[in-house]
């Protein structure tokens, strides 16, 4: 099935079918949304306390209150939409080499990894992405109307935004459809899929933060060597501060991030490729 048109279709047909299925049981997608957005609000009002005692995160890191809640915000926007149309598909593969379900999906006339990435959706994690879409606005309309320093936004900012976002969600997705394609040489490789929430947790803070004697070489590790953290940082730096403290610019290290999202796929692809010339189906 080589034509893009007919793999939207087939995407466009994998999301209705999540949602008839969401939409069944009504009241478990609702107490599902319901549950994501709590938990977003608690984690907001952890963060609220934190700015009663201090304007900024870290001295002179231009880390302001609402910089952050930016930052926050994307943050939420990445996460949400790896979690509703990455992480229900990655977390069924050891399963499907279990069942023998692989052999079947190897079996059709479409690109396996394609097949098996975007099978579901968890509609009910998109709440955390209105969530954050709305923190964002929030954030942005309080940064342009401060009297000193306001933010300026152009169309290119947001353009470039949007697709920094979309490329942090890639990173994501690779590290995660990797860890997941080594099920067929595990199996059961739940530590390995515990390792992305580990590693994926150094993506939830500013860089800024990672600093001194250990900070500095697990900022430099999880930069260019497993690029977690330029997942959030380079989007909401540049709708944030695209000029950071100091006069530095976010634009180096988001040329960086192109070379990083395509190699984060290239290197994605080819782990799962390699695993699948592994497999042996469930009846060998």
């Amino acid at each position: 099935m080589p034509n893009h048109a007919s793999y939207l279709s087939v995407f466009l047909t994998f999301a209705r079918n999540s949602l008839v299925r969401d939409m069944t049981f009504r009241i478990n997608f609702l107490i599902e949304c319901a549950s994501s957005v709590t938990w977003t609000a608690m984690n907001l009002g952890f963060y609220l306390l934190i700015f009663q005692h201090t304007d900024e995160i870290g001295a002179d890191t231009g880390w302001g209150k609402w910089e952050f809640f930016a930052f926050l915000a994307t943050t939420m926007l990445v996460n949400s939409l790896v979690q509703a149309f990455f992480m229900p598909n990655c977390e069924d593969v050891s399963e499907l080499i279990r069942t023998g379900g692989l052999d079947f999906a190897l079996l059709k006339p479409i690109d396996t990894q394609f097949l098996i990435s975007l099978e579901k959706i968890d509609w009910s994690s998109l709440a955390n992405f209105a969530a954050g879409l709305v923190l964002l606005v929030v954030s942005l309309v309080r940064m342009t109307a401060r009297p000193e320093s306001p933010l300026v936004l152009t169309p290119t900012t947001v353009a470039l935004y949007v697709f920094y976002v979309l490329c942090g969600v890639a990173i994501l997705y690779s590290l995660m459809i990797s860890l997941s394609a080594t099920s067929i040489w595990l199996g059961q490789n739940r530590s390995l899929y515990d390792f992305w929430f580990y590693i994926t947790n150094f993506s939830r803070y500013p860089m800024e933060i990672y600093d001194g004697r250990w900070g500095r070489p697990l900022r430099w590790a999880f930069t260019y060597l497993i690029p977690v953290l330029i997942v959030v940082n380079v989007p909401a730096q540049i709708i944030a501060r695209p000029i950071a403290p100091g006069g530095s610019s976010v634009w180096p290290l988001a040329i960086f991030a192109l070379l990083a999202t395509a190699g984060s796929l290239a290197a994605s692809r080819w782990v799962f490729q390699t695993a699948l010339r592994n497999y042996r189906s469930a009846s060998s």
